[in-house]
């Protein structure tokens, strides 16, 4: 016979045993947590351990190899034509004076390695200038260079009726006309990569500086002076 009581049974500590059973141990948060930090902490040395193996790499580098910067000097300098055309605004008429200079010239480079292992220069763009004016531009495509060579590297400036204007202008028809003299300035940076095992070294910035004179009337190199980077 069944009482109304019946159908609430009484907590048993068994009861719990199988329900615990059942549902699985407990889930430590504790242990995950230094799990994470194990890793964290592992992840760190390794990180550490790579970044003083570079620097010891690049320290050894330095020490046997002890690279040196590479030279990027003018050779010659071969002149096709320059031309000055000067109306006669530019020699005292109501007008303002202007010339108009036109230019074709070679120039040849010599690039200098000393280094043991091998460099990589990057494009470049030199300007040749008249009194600080721009003229034109001599490209210098990139190129590889092995350790320890010299290489032959050309390149040409064009300049088509260049509008040389107002006193540069007056300068200009008397340099020709009086000292059959033109002094032009080439300038610009070629910038340069030293290679070890397949990396490349910071970029090192080689400058061009050098002055030029041509004789407009021989249609010839005069004078030529770089200066000392």
């Amino acid at each position: 016979m069944t009482t109304p009581g019946d159908h609430h049974r009484r907590y048993s500590p068994l009861d719990d045993r199988r329900h615990r059973r059942y549902m699985g141990p407990p889930i430590s948060t504790s242990s995950s947590a230094a799990s994470f930090k194990g890793c964290c902490c592992c992840l760190f040395l390794l990180l550490t351990f790579l970044a003083l193996l570079a620097v010891a790499v690049a320290l050894v580098v330095v020490l046997v190899l002890k690279p040196k910067k590479p030279q990027f000097d003018l050779q010659q300098v071969a002149v096709q034509y320059l031309l000055i055309d000067s109306t006669t605004a530019a020699l005292g008429g109501a007008q303002p004076p202007a010339a108009y200079l036109s230019l074709n010239i070679t120039l040849l480079f010599i690039a200098n390695n000393p280094n043991r292992v091998g460099i990589r220069y990057e494009a470049a763009a030199l300007e040749m200038m008249y009194r600080g004016v721009p003229l034109g531009v001599a490209t210098v495509p990139g190129f590889g260079q092995p350790a320890e060579s010299r290489r032959l590297v050309q390149t040409r400036v064009v300049v088509d009726r260049f509008n040389v204007l107002q006193a540069d202008a007056l300068d200009l028809v008397r340099d020709v006309a009086l000292n059959d003299r033109v002094d032009l300035r080439l300038t610009g940076d070629v910038a340069a990569k030293i290679l070890v095992l397949g990396l490349s070294s910071p970029r090192v910035q080689v400058s061009v500086d050098c002055a030029i004179v041509i004789s407009p009337r021989k249609q010839s190199l005069i004078y030529q002076q770089c200066g000392v980077d």
